[in-house]
């Protein structure tokens, strides 16, 4: 973890329900949480420290939240990357976002895939060379989870 054995999650949306929501859950579950409703207060954060993991809402104010995830791949490659939207039907295109969920979220079936990608991440060395393999298999179980993987330049 990246931050001293607990793992660390940034949350940007601009519901403070759902990010209340999502920080009582993941605090629960042992996660260092910081919460951001706001894209440019998310830009600050990421600035200051790395993540485990960001949970990042499509819509945010004055700017969409898929442009928040070249930052976080370029600053910190490690850092699980996941979109949320409750406007599926958009089908937005994030090629560096490394899943994303549909509007509602059962926090169990989340939590679940987050917790086996972090244990994947931090004993495979070839974490972010492949797309995640138990969130494309859920996804074939109609979770409403979508994978979306991109080619990684080895640069």
């Amino acid at each position: 973890m990246f931050n001293g054995g607990k793992p660390s999650i940034l949350i940007v949306d601009d519901d403070m329900g759902i990010l209340n929501a999502f920080r009582k859950i993941f605090q629960k579950k042992g996660y260092a949480v910081t919460v951001s409703e706001k894209g440019l207060e998310a830009i600050e954060k990421l600035s200051m420290r790395q993540y485990d993991v960001t949970l990042i809402d499509l819509s945010l104010p004055g700017m969409k939240g898929s442009a928040l995830f070249p930052l976080i791949k370029n600053s910190s490659p490690k850092t699980l990357r996941i979109l949320l939207t409750g406007k599926a039907w958009l089908q937005p295109s994030v090629e560096d976002a490394d899943a994303f969920f549909e509007k509602p979220i059962k926090p169990d079936k989340l939590l679940n895939i987050i917790d086996t990608e972090l244990k994947k991440r931090d004993t495979e060395p070839s974490f972010i060379s492949e797309p995640p393999v138990y969130i494309t298999k859920m996804h074939q179980i109609k979770l409403n989870v979508h994978v979306f993987s991109s080619v990684q330049s080895n640069a």
